[in-house]
């Protein structure tokens, strides 16, 4: 059963976070994070900053969090979204287009930069001993934002939520984990598989995959993690110890993030017009998208 002792915690209003929500329950030590766009679907700058901010601050309190006037301990962090019928629709590529467009390389290896600061302590599980991370898919993730839902040890998704990487249809490829993350997972010949038909794939199919680890019901997610919570919560620190092991065996190293986000770089600087008026289709399709208004799948669904 949920837990009704959640609190919305006050610690994104010290750091002035606006694009980034954090909750905690204090029965079970979750911690939940919740991306909450001002302006769109995507994995903005501002957004990039505003996580970073939190979990760096989280990690330097040894994976604590200040609640009821203490340091209090997390043992599971999850990762959702505010946005309805959106987890996140990836890399924004209207910055994308304007940097391609000045041949501004340092703009966007600077982006990329982020986007691997940001997924690389996630990967390592910031660090935090017995630490268990949780991607809450409730709506669609595609390019970066399927990226961040793989870099965590469970993904549990709604049965409506589409995830998928489409980037190879504007002639790009997704650079900030994907190759990387979906090796560890199902392997190097099924990541390009995924990453070159620029397919989308529903939540019951990347689980028959073996990507996703959880489908429940449209609205039960947020139960559905409960549920796992309360399953493993008594053997959690083999569970941990478990998802540890598997960083052992199938390591990603920030060194091999970094030199992958740099290939991408390069790749975007090459994009040329008839791959630019693609991109402006997609911009100008998820422009219309804001908080609160869910987002039909787009096509090439499996």
């Amino acid at each position: 059963m949920q837990s009704a002792t959640i609190q919305h915690l006050p610690v994104q209003r010290s750091l002035n976070l606006t694009e980034y929500d954090t909750e905690y329950d204090p029965e079970y030590g979750i911690l939940w994070g919740f991306i909450n766009p001002q302006a769109g679907p995507n994995v903005t700058l501002k957004l990039l900053e505003d996580v970073r901010k939190h979990d760096r601050l989280f990690e330097s309190n040894g994976g604590r969090v200040f609640y009821e006037g203490e340091h209090r301990p997390v043992n599971y962090y999850v990762a959702g979204s505010r946005m309805k019928g959106v987890y996140n629709l990836g890399g924004d590529l209207a910055y994308f287009m304007q940097c391609i467009e000045r041949r501004d390389r340092d703009a966007l290896l600077h982006y990329a930069t982020l986007c691997v600061d940001n997924l690389y302590p996630r990967i390592l599980n910031h660090r935090v001993p017995n630490l268990i991370t949780i991607a809450l898919v409730q709506g669609d993730a595609l390019g970066g934002g399927f990226e961040g839902a793989l870099a965590n040890d469970v993904i549990i998704a709604e049965e409506q939520a589409k995830m998928g990487l489409p980037e190879i249809l504007f002639n790009l490829f997704p650079g900030m984990g994907a190759y990387s993350l979906l090796a560890r997972r199902v392997g190097p010949r099924m990541a390009e598989e995924m990453i070159l038909s620029g397919n989308l794939y529903s939540a019951a199919k990347l689980h028959e995959m073996g990507i996703v680890d959880m489908v429940v019901p449209q609205g039960r997610g947020e139960m559905a993690v409960y549920d796992y919570v309360n399953k493993v919560h008594k053997r959690r620190n083999g569970v941990a110890a478990t998802y540890q092991a598997r960083q052992i065996v199938f390591p990603v190293t920030h060194e091999e993030l970094m030199k992958i986000t740099t290939v991408w770089v390069d790749a975007a600087l090459r994009l040329d017009a008839k791959d630019f008026r693609l991109m402006a289709r997609i911009v100008q399709s998820q422009s219309s998208l804001k908080p609160g208004i869910a987002t039909a799948a787009p096509a090439r669904s499996r």
